[in-house]
């Protein structure tokens, strides 16, 4: 491990927050928030015999109608055989539709529909409101420092890409 006290003392800072503990104690906190965040839509997609790839892919194609299939892999960055099952499985409850593109017959490309938008408001609420409340009590200098571990936690290579997709910029 770097040696934390000459390092602070080169960039005139603390750096304890760097010590193992610390770390793990992040980390840990990590796993236990998104437990949190995700229990309410994890319960709710139970409910209706879905998953967490199944409210992924309705999230992201509810941010972007006509997202392709091939866009989609690349943002949920699974096997094609594991998003075909949650296409087919979305489909089939009509939550969302495919249709072929306009000048490659061979894209997919999908949206919610009615009911599919439905579910996924119902499952943005409650994340919704969790995220606001911690907002609230950390102020906005904590969210703005929670925005850079975010996309610090984002491999370098795709990092741009992501921020861009998501309106956050570089």
């Amino acid at each position: 491990m770097t040696d934390l006290k000459s390092a602070g003392e080169r960039h005139g800072v603390s750096l304890l927050y760097l010590r193992e503990d610390e770390l793990r104690r992040a980390i840990e906190l990590l796993f236990f928030g998104y437990r949190d965040f995700s229990s309410e839509s994890d319960a709710e997609l139970d409910a209706l015999g879905l998953g967490r790839a199944h409210h992924r892919a309705l999230h992201f194609v509810g941010r972007k109608p006509d997202l392709s299939v091939a866009e989609l892999l690349g943002v949920l960055k699974i096997t094609k055989q594991s998003l075909g099952r949650v296409i087919k499985d979305l489909t089939a409850r009509g939550l969302i539709e495919q249709k072929q593109g306009r000048r490659d017959r061979r894209q997919r490309l999908l949206r919610l529909t009615e009911a599919g938008n439905a579910l996924h408001a119902q499952l943005l609420t409650g994340q919704r409101a969790r995220i606001a409340k911690a907002f609230r009590e950390a102020g906005p200098d904590a969210v703005a420092g929670f925005r850079k571990v975010l996309a610090g936690l984002i491999s370098e290579t795709e990092r741009t890409r992501v921020l861009a997709m998501i309106g956050a910029g570089p």
